[in-house]
């Protein structure tokens, strides 16, 4: 039997507000934000998963400071998002893989044009904004 491939997220969290990045591919998902993310390699534990992509898409280092919300289905797999912090001295993040990046509170979380997958941990992220 086939292992399901693995999908991290990043709830990265700076003083009360959350970063989301906008996706660029594929078509039927640009324009759109989600959380940072992408699969786990072989042999890779998920925290170090985070920490990867966080340096390849944002160009920053992050700290993971626990699991949030439930596993979602992905049409390949399965998604788990964690949540996690800049580490002291980290450059700040920038836009190396999505068309844009923005630090959004609380209010913003219902209106944002989210991916649907990562919509669904929006009553998870709240707290993390308060």
């Amino acid at each position: 039997m086939a292992v399901p491939v693995i999908v991290v997220g990043t709830a990265l969290v700076r003083d009360g507000r959350l970063l989301v990045a906008q996706r660029t591919r594929p078509p039927e998902l640009a324009g759109l934000w989600e959380l940072p993310g992408g699969r786990v390699e072989a042999g890779e534990s998920e925290a170090a998963a985070v920490v990867r992509e966080c340096r390849e898409e944002l160009g920053a280092e992050v700290r993971v400071t626990g699991r949030l919300g439930p596993d979602l289905p992905l049409p390949t797999g399965v998604l788990r998002v964690h949540a996690a912090e800049l580490v002291v001295g980290s450059p700040e993040p920038k836009a190396l893989e999505h068309a844009a990046l923005r630090w959004i509170g609380p209010a913003e979380l219902d209106a944002l044009d989210w991916v649907a997958v990562d919509r669904a941990l929006v009553p998870d992220l709240r707290p993390l904004l308060r």
